[in-house]
């Protein structure tokens, strides 16, 4: 034995052996995992085991790709897409809690009525803490973020960071926003805020549609959305897949005519002081909506406002949503039915003597009095509900009530828009119909309807064919590369011809035998006055009237139908005085943007 061999061994402390052994030990355990590894890479189950583990790295995301795009007749945008973001944070990486929420709740504080309450930054905080606590890889924080507000993050995010490389001192506890992440995304927004707001409706905070053409063409707008696997890492790139828009939508509106009308009617408001109003624009020969508007509105990239601006119930869009009786206007249905059916012509004379009894009531006129005789014009012109109850007795009840129901009263009209009410027609048969209905129904009263279906049942007589149109306010559907245009539709002939055109001369002469206020000086036109109580829990309120009046033109060659409705006005409760002048303020504007000529000229041109 080698001596020396003896004295080394002798000289080793007794724990050089144990320290030998763990090493050997630990060898052992490092060649153990990594042959289990390879044994997992190359065993049967190695596929489900790399599934499992991308599972756990990537998450199931829906990519909705941009939101149609709606325009005018002429291309002018009133709905589009904007690019805002969502910004988030993966927590790992966040290393001053209190800096991220601060800055989000300054930078946020204007412009999102949602984070600028007090307790925003104890809430941003609290989450933080939360996610960071359990382990959460990522978190949203804050969305529809703006470009500009982006732009502010990104900036104090720089500054923070080239402190952090200037300090000398720890970075522990330093100012930062690392950890943000920023994710692109799409925003409605309309550029002509509240222009149109009743007919386009809005999209809200969740991507869904609500009210107008917005809602009633919410899955044509919104598209085909798509499904894909992305990295629960932001920071990782993923590939975003490929996806075809929403389809696009021209409406039959006129964004000129538009801002017109809605002019006229704020206008008329407050000259009035109604509590609000109604105003359609529409062509009768096809049934195209060309302006339409009621009041309130509601600036549509504000649409969280809707709670306020539309209190106590108020329908978003009254000319669609909202149920009245309209009065006199009504009794252009009736005189047409009593013409078309023959049991009266225009030269019928009926002798007035100041009431009439239906059904165990007295009808009387609108200011007590006896017309004495009067021809079907002259019943018209001095609009007298006596008149009318005895034409409605002429027809009898089911003959009267069948042409009503021709005419759509009591039905939805299917326009292509959200929410649209259907009135109320009460019919023999009915348990709470009665034989005097038929009479208070003949000029308009006891029977509820919206200011679109009278423009459609009148639309019969406006185009002087009898032909009732469809109203409709999409003009164009563009989709997948093609562009589909919908065809007027004829929903019913509730009348003839020959009727409407008798009809149209009556009331074009009853305008200008009273010198109306809504005649419009080288046009001729053709139209009505109502004015109608309020029913209220105690019967009718006789300081309170809804005023109205229709009309249509040029006589002849009919362009266009005009309805106005004002509730409540405090100036006069008669629709001859506050509704007519809005008629003409609104036909001297279409016979410029439409560029109608005048009669005289028009004849001239016939001629040629």
């Amino acid at each position: 034995m080698n001596p020396y061999m003896t004295a080394a061994r002798e000289t080793q402390p007794p724990s050089f052996w144990r320290y030998t052994m763990l090493g050997v030990g630990f060898a052992l355990i490092g060649l153990l995992i990594v042959a289990q590894m390879f044994r997992l890479q190359v065993s049967p189950q190695a596929e489900d085991f790399i599934a499992q583990g991308k599972a756990y790295s990537r998450a199931l995301h829906i990519y909705y790709p941009a939101r149609g795009q709606i325009y005018d007749r002429w291309g002018s945008l009133l709905a589009g897409n904007t690019l805002v973001y969502e910004v988030g944070a993966q927590v790992a990486s966040v290393e001053n809690i209190e800096t991220v929420a601060f800055a989000l709740s300054k930078v946020l504080a204007e412009g999102h009525p949602e984070y600028s309450h007090a307790g925003y930054y104890d809430e941003l905080y609290a989450v933080l803490v939360s996610a960071l606590q359990k382990g959460t890889s990522y978190i949203p924080l804050a969305d529809f973020v703006t470009p500009d507000e982006l732009a502010q993050l990104q900036e104090w995010a720089l500054r923070y960071n080239t402190m952090q490389t200037t300090s000398r001192s720890s970075t522990e506890n330093q100012p930062s926003l690392a950890g943000l992440v920023y994710r692109p995304r799409l925003q409605r927004t309309y550029p002509e805020h509240d222009l149109a707001s009743t007919i386009i409706g809005f999209v809200n905070r969740e991507g869904v549609g609500l009210f107008g053409v917005e809602q009633k063409y919410n899955d044509l707008l919104a598209g085909e959305p798509v499904a894909a696997w992305v990295p629960l890492d932001p920071y990782e790139v993923a590939n975003i897949p490929t996806m075809e828009p929403g389809g696009d939508l021209v409406l039959t509106i006129d964004r000129q005519t538009q801002a017109a009308v809605e002019e006229i009617l704020e206008q008329a408001l407050n000259e009035t002081g109604a509590s609000s109003g109604v105003i359609i624009v529409s062509d009768p020969n096809t049934g195209e909506i060309l302006a339409m508007t009621s009041w309130p509105r509601l600036d549509l990239n504000e649409y969280w406002n809707y709670g306020e601006v539309f209190s106590d119930n108020t329908p978003f869009n009254r000319a669609v949503s909202d149920t009245y009786e309209p009065g006199s206007v009504y009794k252009v249905l009736t005189m047409a039915a009593g013409l078309d059916s023959g049991v009266v012509d225009a030269e019928t004379v009926f002798t007035d003597g100041g009431s009439i009894e239906i059904g165990g009531i007295l009808i009387h006129n609108w200011d007590y009095g006896a017309w004495g005789p009067q021809n079907m014009q002259g019943c018209m012109q001095h609009s007298l509900n006596v008149c009318l109850t005895w034409v409605a007795k002429q027809l009898g009840a089911n003959l009267f009530y069948d042409y009503m129901q021709n005419f759509g009263i009591g039905h939805l009209t299917g326009v292509d828009m959200a929410m649209e009410a259907n009135g109320r027609l009460k019919l023999p048969g009915d348990t709470d119909w009665y034989e005097a209905d038929l009479g208070t129904n003949s000029f308009g009263q006891g029977v509820a309807v919206t200011p679109l279906q009278m423009v459609m049942a009148i639309s019969a007589i406006a185009n002087e064919r009898g032909e009732m149109m469809a109203p409709h306010v999409v003009r164009s559907i563009i989709n997948d590369g093609y562009q589909y245009n919908p065809a007027p539709q004829v929903v019913g002939t509730p009348i003839r011809a020959e009727t409407a055109r008798m009809l149209t001369e009556m009331l074009a002469a009853s305008l200008e035998n009273e010198s109306s206020d809504a005649l419009v000086m080288g046009y001729q036109v053709a139209g009505k006055t109502g004015t109608a109580e309020i029913p209220g829990p105690g019967g009718y309120q006789a300081n309170l009237t809804n005023a109205s009046f229709v009309g249509w033109g040029p006589v002849g060659d009919p362009k266009f139908l005009v309805y106005v409705w004002l509730e409540e006005p405090t100036v006069s409760p008669w629709g001859s005085v506050v509704a007519s002048p809005v008629f003409r303020e609104v036909v001297e504007q279409l016979v410029v943007l439409m560029d109608i000529p005048p009669d005289d000229i028009r004849r001239q041109l016939g001629n040629e």
